[in-house]
């Protein structure tokens, strides 16, 4: 039996993660928000200290719209307080997730560290603009994720960080954004899809992006 961490196991994603990883026989930690605070260092250290040593730890956390505020449609939308939380959620806390986690992983054999993000995050691929925050803000999650895969290669050269872009998922944070005509799929369905791409993740696609088909997404 392998140890598997789930951040953000409240959510509908997160949920059906760790639901699919113990279907698995995987023994799974949940960590929700009244758990870990991504936002919060001494939270995330907290729950680091009580982890174990997991092979597999998945952030599943994210932030695209709140009770006042929504994607940003155009250049007048912006507001510095509303861009420093999506970044706060978005980026700096699964930064934070790696610096506690990732060291106790194990420093031999097979190891997994992702963390969900989104194809708006990548900037070849922004052809419509708008969503300045969450783009942005995935966009430096993906920067992230490939310094954190070259260092932590030193640590263990079968290691794998990478960012997962799970598809539009019917949950709480896509519901006003869902469009006609364009795939969507329920959390356990993703969740699944998600765990098949990284079982067939091989070492050398650490610090890379890809699709809950397993297509790579170019940064």
């Amino acid at each position: 039996m392998t140890r598997a961490v789930v951040i953000g196991a409240g959510g509908g994603i997160g949920a059906a993660l760790a639901e699919a990883l113990e279907e698995e026989g995987q023994d799974v930690l949940r960590l929700a928000r009244g758990d870990l605070d991504v936002t919060d260092e001494a939270s995330v250290a907290a729950a680091a200290a009580r982890a174990g040593a997991p092979e597999l730890v998945i952030v599943a956390t994210g932030l695209l719209h709140d009770a006042e505020h929504g994607p940003e449609k155009a250049l007048r939308d912006l507001d510095p307080v509303w861009l420093a939380r999506q970044y706060a959620v978005n980026a700096i806390g699964p930064a934070l997730v790696a610096k506690h986690f990732l060291p106790i992983m194990p420093r031999t054999g097979r190891s997994v560290f992702a963390a969900l993000s989104a194809r708006v995050g990548s900037i070849s691929d922004n052809r419509l603009g708008g969503w300045y925050g969450y783009r942005a803000s995935k966009a430096a999650l993906h920067q992230l994720i490939r310094t954190l895969a070259i260092e932590d290669k030193r640590r263990n050269d079968r290691g794998l960080v990478v960012a997962l872009h799970p598809g539009t998922v019917d949950t709480r944070l896509s519901k006003p954004f869902q469009q006609r005509g364009r795939d969507l799929f329920q959390p356990g369905r993703a969740a699944v899809q998600l765990l098949d791409v990284l079982d067939g993740l091989r070492p050398t696609d650490s610090g890379k992006i890809f699709a809950w088909d397993g297509a790579e997404i170019a940064p």
